[in-house]
């Protein structure tokens, strides 16, 4: 390989690398959500996963039957932390080309 162009593979890589840098610090900023019994909960998660926020409608909330809002609440949460997971291997794959970095697949978390 000539020196052109590994001089021209090294910058480009690290235009990816900043690029993906700047995706991890947007990763705060980007939300998805995601709802479970039929909207009775509602959960938003960042880019990191996280979740930010958490909405249950007071007709689920019944005191005799604690088990199916705490099922509701998890489904909520791992559907929307699964979205995110989604978004984020989107964007990541815009920003790669869809090339397969090692180290930088699916299951790769996205904190600064």
């Amino acid at each position: 390989m000539s020196r052109k162009m590994m001089g021209q593979l090294m910058r480009q890589a690290q235009e990816m690398q900043q690029k993906l840098a700047a995706l991890q610090e947007q990763a705060a900023g980007i939300e998805v959500t995601a709802t479970a019994g039929g909207g009775m909960v509602t959960a938003t998660a960042n880019g990191r996963q996280e979740i930010t926020r958490l909405a249950i409608e007071r007709d689920v909330v019944n005191p005799d039957d604690v088990d199916m809002l705490q099922d509701l609440i998890l489904a909520a949460i791992a559907e929307a932390q699964r979205k995110a997971k989604e978004r984020m291997e989107q964007e990541m794959q815009a920003v790669t080309g869809g090339l397969n970095i090692p180290g930088m697949g699916g299951s790769m978390p996205f904190m600064p």
